[in-house]
């Protein structure tokens, strides 16, 4: 991930810079169910030098979980003749809950990168880490894939891509496993 900031104090001064960051996240999902829960997500962020770590840190944590929302349970509904909202309220919208952020969130920043054209050396910290989120859609395709891969051992022409779309709803995942109902049965 990356991020493009520019800052002008001078007409004459252009100054940029790029933000950086690396995440890793760790799903558990339900091919039965589609439901899915994010065990570990860490997170390495390049904020310069911060000015109040603790409030950066709650920054990224909430962008993340902002982001959790829009790649896997924020669905917005409309309808196609008059562009009505048809999911207005939370009974068919589902923001993020306390259970679906990760179990173990590990946030930590980037040492010895200070920011020359910040200020007092910092850099963005507020939207870039909502971008990282989409590594949890990336996790849950390889979780849909090896589900895949273990019930297509008994298929034969199998595909291997797999078109996601966000967000990456339970009922998407689950319908995603193709998961064979046959091979659950008990055999002598």
């Amino acid at each position: 991930m990356a991020s493009f900031h520019r800052i002008a104090p001078k007409p004459a001064q252009n100054s940029t810079y790029n933000t950086y960051a690396c995440t890793a996240t760790e799903v558990e999902l339900n091919v039965l169910t589609g439901e899915y829960q994010v065990n570990r997500m860490d997170v390495l962020y390049d904020v310069g030098e911060s000015m109040s770590p603790l409030i950066d840190i709650g920054q990224v944590e909430g962008a993340l979980v902002m982001g959790l929302g829009y790649y896997t349970t924020e669905e917005l509904l409309y309808s196609k003749t008059n562009g009505e909202n048809l999911a207005p309220g939370t009974w068919k919208y589902k923001p993020p809950m306390s259970k679906d952020i990760p179990v173990d969130l590990r946030v930590k920043f980037l040492k010895n990168s200070p920011n020359p054209s910040g200020i007092l050396r910092s850099k963005l910290v507020a939207e870039p880490p909502l971008n990282m989120s989409c590594s949890v859609v990336f996790a849950l395709r390889d979780a849909i894939k090896a589900s895949r891969a273990e019930n297509e051992k008994h298929a034969t022409n199998a595909p291997t891509w797999i078109e996601i779309v966000a967000p990456l709803t339970v009922e998407r995942a689950q319908q995603l496993c193709k998961l064979d109902l046959s091979l659950l049965r008990y055999r002598d």
